[in-house]
């Protein structure tokens, strides 16, 4: 199973990062068990990196796949505090909910933080503190900016950075995807170890996902891509694709062709209501301060996914 080296953190990865957030309760609401062993059958096959947070609430869905499990795997979880009591308990949770003494990385989760260095040092300096005493491996940041990202070159306290990128930028909130590409490129030479989140956009890009897939891939600095996957043929497809290049027709065209419908994280909705003027036909409302889709009317463009500043609005 070949191996790519995150950067300078000692670790080597599978390219394959198994995503958590689409199998707990604020996407597909898989059960531990179900959830459980999906990840398992992941990580018999070769994956070793898991990034979940928080917030997306599968600490138990890793804790049953790691049961009996004796090979290698590692953990990246996130916290979005803003003080650094709360991300002490955050992490201080996550150890005890995944039944683990420490935890491989941890992100500063600053989706939408400009500069995490001055808008919540606090939180890097308790994570460096937990690093300190053996609870965390190694301090990361995740983020959708590229200022985010640039800023961190210049942070070696920073060893893993997990950013947003895909072909067609969508998502990236300060600048285009070839600018993000070069920050990519950036934390790369300075060391840093570098997983890619929303790929596919959020699921928006799912149709092209080969193409899509490849792109990112094939991005200088790019050391992995953390992928939700909630069917055994996805993980089968997906190690494939990223060890040997190699795409099965009929599997392909059959998860690139999956009857989609649109979601939205209504836990996370703000209720800004940025995506209804987005939408071209007139398929979502403002409802009791959420956004709500009409099923019906929507035709999965995906034009609302990109106006949602807060990116909970996706097409799975």
């Amino acid at each position: 199973m070949k191996k790519v080296a995150l950067g300078c953190t000692g670790l080597s990865i599978n390219p394959l990062v198994f995503g958590t957030l689409p199998l707990g309760p604020l996407q597909a609401a898989l059960s531990p068990d179900e959830g459980g062993r999906l990840i398992r059958y992941a990580l018999e096959r070769g994956v070793n990196l898991l990034d979940t947070a928080e917030l997306y609430q599968t600490y138990p869905h890793i804790r049953a796949a790691l049961k009996g499990f004796t090979g290698e795997v590692f953990i990246a979880s996130k916290t979005h505090a803003n003080t650094a009591q709360v991300a002490r308990g955050h992490v201080e949770r996550a150890l005890v909910e995944l039944g683990v003494e420490r935890l491989d990385i941890v992100h500063l989760h600053g989706a939408r933080v400009a500069d995490p260095f001055v808008e919540r040092p606090e939180v890097i300096e308790a994570l460096l503190a937990m690093k300190e005493e053996g609870k965390i491996a190694h301090v990361g940041l995740s983020s959708h900016f590229v200022s985010a990202m640039l800023k961190s070159v210049q942070h070696p306290e920073i060893e893993v950075v997990h950013p947003l990128i895909n072909r067609t930028g969508m998502g990236i909130i300060d600048g285009t995807q070839e600018e993000m590409a070069a920050a990519i490129a950036a934390c790369a030479a300075a060391g840093k170890g570098v997983y890619a989140m929303k790929a596919l956009a959020g699921g928006n890009l799912i149709s092209t996902a080969r193409e899509s897939l490849r792109f990112v891939l094939g991005l200088t600095g790019v050391h992995g891509i953390a992928l939700g996957m909630l069917s055994k043929a996805e993980i089968d497809g997906n190690l494939a694709l990223f060890q040997e290049g190699r795409a099965e027709e009929t599997l392909w065209n059959t998860l690139e062709g999956r009857r989609r419908k649109l979601t939205i994280m209504e836990a996370f909705c703000k209720g800004c209501g940025a995506c209804v003027p987005a939408c071209t036909n007139n398929a979502l409302a403002m409802v009791d301060g959420k956004a709500k889709v009409d099923d019906e009317t929507c035709i999965l463009c995906g034009y609302c996914g990109a106006a949602c500043p807060e990116f909970m609005i996706r097409v799975v």
